[in-house]
């Protein structure tokens, strides 16, 4: 296992034992604590394992882990299906190798994006890259088009650029929600050497991404309602996913309206944001 994924899944491990208490798994308080949550001799003792081989474990050594034995950590940790499912991936169980993706849009991308038009549709590479948009997208977004390429990605224009930062109504349960996603898939393709670079990028930028990585959540949904400030008003939208291309491992998230007002809306900002780049130039 290399040792990213070893020490990805000592933080995870630590993170997760951290948040419960005592109470929380049946035992006594046993008087004050130096450090938050469980001690390790208790994970230890509750999952049935030994408990040097769970320090370890924690230390990030380069030990095996059986699905029996995960699966008693799991529980232990009160983990949910999300939780469980990371823990094996970082753990090795199971594990997928990412996928080699398309830098750019395959042929015919673009038109079937186009066809979309105004409902706002990107696609994502695994890493929130984004890799082709139609015009209602580019509008949603403040006019992509005019973002260097190789700073459009999701996630670092999200927590670093001013209209992005801006564009979610609930920014709070939004940013908590990629950056869980972010993690989970993280957590597939710990072997790309472009996700340690983004993270640590990001980590740097953003205090509000900082915190939420430290908190080791993670997330596979998607939030199916999203709501979006935009010129012209209010968007209230759904998303859907659809995986692209022959390995699938790109996604095209396109977001239909909720309601006739916005519907209306986004034929507005689409017809808004080319006057005004007719109007500029």
């Amino acid at each position: 296992m290399p040792d990213s994924r070893r020490a990805e899944l000592a933080d995870f491990l630590r993170s997760r034992r951290e948040r419960l208490s005592p109470e929380d798994v049946g035992l006594p308080p046993g008087g004050r604590r130096r450090t938050p949550g469980l001690r390790r001799e208790e994970v230890a003792l509750l999952a049935g394992v030994g408990v040097t081989w769970y320090i370890w474990l924690e230390q990030g050594r380069d030990i095996n882990a059986s699905v029996q034995v995960l699966d008693a950590i799991a529980r232990t940790l009160r983990m949910d299906a999300q939780e469980r499912w990371h823990l094996f991936q970082l753990a090795g169980v199971t594990l997928v190798a990412p996928a080699r993706e398309c830098p750019g849009a395959a042929p015919g991308l673009q038109r079937m994006l186009d066809q979309l038009d105004p409902f706002p549709a990107v696609v994502l590479s695994p890493r929130w890259d984004i890799v082709a948009y139609n015009r209602g997208y580019n509008w949603m977004g403040g006019d992509l088009d005019s973002i260097e390429p190789g700073e459009r990605n999701q996630a670092w224009l999200f927590f670093t650029h001013e209209h992005w930062r801006n564009l979610c109504v609930r920014r709070g349960e939004a940013m908590t929600h990629l950056v869980g996603a972010m993690r989970m898939a993280m957590g597939q393709q710990l072997d790309d050497p472009l996700w340690p670079q983004l993270v640590q990028r990001l980590r740097e930028a953003s205090e509000e991404f900082d915190a939420l990585w430290r908190r080791h959540d993670v997330v596979d949904q998607a939030l199916p309602a999203k709501d979006f400030r935009s010129a012209v008003g209010e968007l209230h939208l759904e998303s859907h996913k659809l995986g692209i291309g022959q390995s699938g491992i790109n996604r095209m998230m396109v977001y239909l309206p909720r309601d006739e007002v916005t519907e209306t809306r986004l034929g507005e900002l689409v017809a808004w944001g080319e006057s005004s780049r007719f109007r500029a130039g």
